[in-house]
């Protein structure tokens, strides 16, 4: 409609998304907007003779973020990064109110479940994983979060949620919701003492959170009963539900987040794009935090488009913020 070739399709495989990833390179962009980093680490690894032209990117996710630190600590990086992830306006919004939403919608869709009364599970507990156990718990789920990281778990426990290992977990669960952006994170040793009927979805970046080798060599048989719910019958009987294909449920059997929500991300990726023309040559190759000016002008950018006004810090009250010599 606009003029702006897309290289995507809805249930595209592997090597389908692979081939989108390298027409879109054709195009040698001096620009890269990666949700994941897929197309920086093709950039990286195969399309190395493009890479002269890219002046800057900025990544969207968790999961690209932390690839791309991983790539800058082994010094493999080869243009600045900005990432747009660990903004206050994406993490906190995005992720917490637009996954928490668009997971449980996926789920809603593709199974037609009674939220009230199931016990779920959700495997992780940053900022998608709280808007997740949120929005579970206020449909009258009984939240049971299981995490890696301590503090996490304490704060999870302290929002009210039940935290056990996953292996105490995997028993009494209903359903599974993995968004730990890590891999097998429910492994063979879990799918193994799951009830019957459980259902497992992902709203984690990839399709690894649930080790699917595992659950097909536990099953002897496999069908799809409606669109994005397989039937697993394992061999002693028990019948667990993969949505998706163990892909972003929110985005398999939904339409991802609403636009409400995706604006300010997408608003930060375009300041912070502008940002990195404009300080062109003057960004040291690593990943950057996002300008703390430009979180702010989102923030108020979004305010302002709600018709919400806020006040304002006097002269006398910026002075006291900034000065030690005035107490008790």
């Amino acid at each position: 409609e606009y003029g702006i070739p897309v290289n995507a399709i809805k249930g595209e495989d592997e090597k389908t998304y692979y081939k989108h990833i390298n027409t879109a390179l054709d195009n040698k962009p001096q620009l890269t907007v990666d949700d994941g980093a897929d197309l920086v680490t093709t950039l990286h690894t195969q399309r190395k003779d493009l890479i002269s032209d890219v002046i800057g990117g900025t990544e969207e996710t968790t999961t690209g973020v932390i690839r791309l630190r991983s790539l800058e600590k082994a010094g493999g990086l080869r243009y600045p990064i900005i990432a747009v992830n660990d903004a206050q306006t994406k993490y906190l919004f995005d992720n917490r109110y637009g996954t928490g939403q668009s997971t449980i919608d996926g789920i809603t869709r593709a199974t037609n479940i009674l939220w009230a009364g199931k016990k779920v599970v959700v495997c992780g507990y940053g900022w998608c994983g709280h808007g997740v156990a949120l929005r579970a718990k206020g449909l009258g789920s009984q939240v049971i979060v299981t995490e890696v990281e301590p503090v996490r778990a304490l704060e999870a426990v302290m929002d009210g949620y039940q935290v056990m290992p996953l292996i105490e977990a995997a028993r009494l669960g209903d359903i599974f919701i993995t968004i730990a952006g890590d891999k097998n994170v429910i492994d063979e040793a879990h799918l193994k003492v799951m009830k019957n009927g459980a259902i497992l979805a992902n709203s984690g970046h990839f399709n690894v959170e649930i080790n699917i080798p595992a659950l097909e060599s536990l099953a002897r048989s496999k069908r799809r009963i409606r669109p994005f719910v397989d039937e697993y019958t394992l061999k002693d009987g028990r019948h667990l539900y993969l949505l998706g294909e163990g892909r972003l449920v929110n985005l398999a059997a939904a339409e991802g987040h609403p636009a409400s929500v995706m604006d300010m991300s997408f608003a930060l990726q375009a300041l912070c794009l502008e940002y990195m023309v404009k300080n062109r040559g003057s960004l040291e190759t690593k990943v950057h935090p996002v300008p703390d000016e430009i979180d702010k002008q989102v923030a108020r950018l979004k305010l302002n488009s709600m018709g919400i006004n806020i006040d304002s810090l006097t002269p006398e009250q910026k002075q006291y913020l900034t000065s030690w010599q005035e107490g008790t």
